[in-house]
């Protein structure tokens, strides 16, 4: 509801009504809650892990604690409730003067700072924007505005998650890692568990794992192609709504989602051959240097659903960057 233009405007309306306020300046803005999409996992995470008797007992300071920790509150990471507390117990035997903790976590923060108001805020000059996508002269002016926009995003997000991680450092807490070189991976799925790692992690837990469960207990059973084809889409498409309640983001998460899903046919059908390329290592590293180029552009690619605000301006902005405009 709070992400959904009309549900947003409605609420806000009625609450307008409801305190006498001008209804013509209902909108979903009214309703923005600064970190709402964070809290709103910490809080699935540990509600669903109580009725499954996983979660460990917590006092409501440090149940408070963990869902509102300033360093990641805003875009994470996602933490898990039982490592932090670990933390958060550990803290009365702290070294506030320890010279190694406080090294790491500035040296982790200023690394952040650089990535995302550096080298991300220079990209942002030039990446895809609904703006500059209009002003690009021939296909390889908007491959290099996408481009950008790739590379912009991944500095920028893993900027902030190493400024919150940085700032956990020295507050007591190590807060999990997000990114691990996501464009140097040789397939989606590889990429997936490299980039947003914290995200990719929950929705494993909540979404794809019981889902996977229900329809395996399921008479008569699906084939096993349909369960996974049906639990990686399920997956990326909550993933890609998460981000916004939009076409744009259901066609992204589409996107991946039928990535995942190739991709886990196409393993299973060539381990066999692909642990023969063992005994020629030249063929394994061309094999290797073409799944990453494949991968990498798939992944250029899905971000111009991310980029754009909407279906129509994509989809002639993918037509153009293979020189077929309308």
């Amino acid at each position: 509801l709070l992400k959904t233009e009309p549900f947003g405007a409605a609420i806000s309306g009625a609450w307008r009504g409801a305190t006498a306020q001008d209804l013509m300046l209902a909108a979903l803005i009214d309703l923005n809650w600064l970190g709402f999409s964070y809290v709103a996992f910490r809080l699935i995470h540990t509600l669903r892990d109580r009725l499954s008797g996983l979660l460990p007992d917590l006092s409501l300071r440090e149940y408070m604690t963990y869902v509102i920790f300033a360093p990641a509150y805003v875009a994470g990471p996602i933490d898990r409730a039982e490592r932090f507390v670990t933390d958060d117990r550990a803290l009365a035997s702290l070294d506030l003067r320890a010279a190694d903790r406080w090294y790491r976590g500035a040296s982790r923060i200023a690394v952040g700072i650089f990535k995302k108001f550096v080298i991300a805020d220079t990209l942002a000059l030039f990446a895809l924007n609904s703006v500059n996508v209009d002003q690009a002269v021939g296909a390889g002016g908007l491959w290099l505005l996408l481009y950008a926009y790739a590379f912009r995003l991944f500095f920028d997000f893993s900027g902030y998650t190493d400024i919150a991680i940085g700032i956990g450092i020295l507050l007591g807490f190590q807060l999990p890692e997000n990114f691990d070189r996501p464009y140097t991976r040789a397939n989606i799925t590889l990429f997936w568990q490299s980039w947003h790692m914290t995200l990719s992690a929950w929705a494993r837990f909540y979404i794809f794992s019981p889902l996977s469960r229900t329809l395996l207990r399921r008479q008569p059973r699906p084939a096993p192609a349909l369960i996974v084809l049906s639990t990686q889409m399920a997956t990326m498409i909550v993933i890609g709504l998460w981000h916004g309640i939009t076409l744009n983001f259901l066609v992204w998460g589409v996107w991946h989602g039928i990535a995942l899903f190739v991709h886990k046919q196409w393993s299973d059908r060539t381990r066999k051959w692909y642990r023969g390329l063992n005994d020629t290592p030249r063929r394994k590293r061309a094999w290797t240097l073409l799944a990453w180029f494949v991968t990498f552009q798939y992944v250029v690619l899905g971000w111009v659903w991310f980029a754009l605000p909407d279906f129509g301006t994509s989809a002639r902005m993918f037509g153009r960057l293979f020189g077929v405009g309308w």
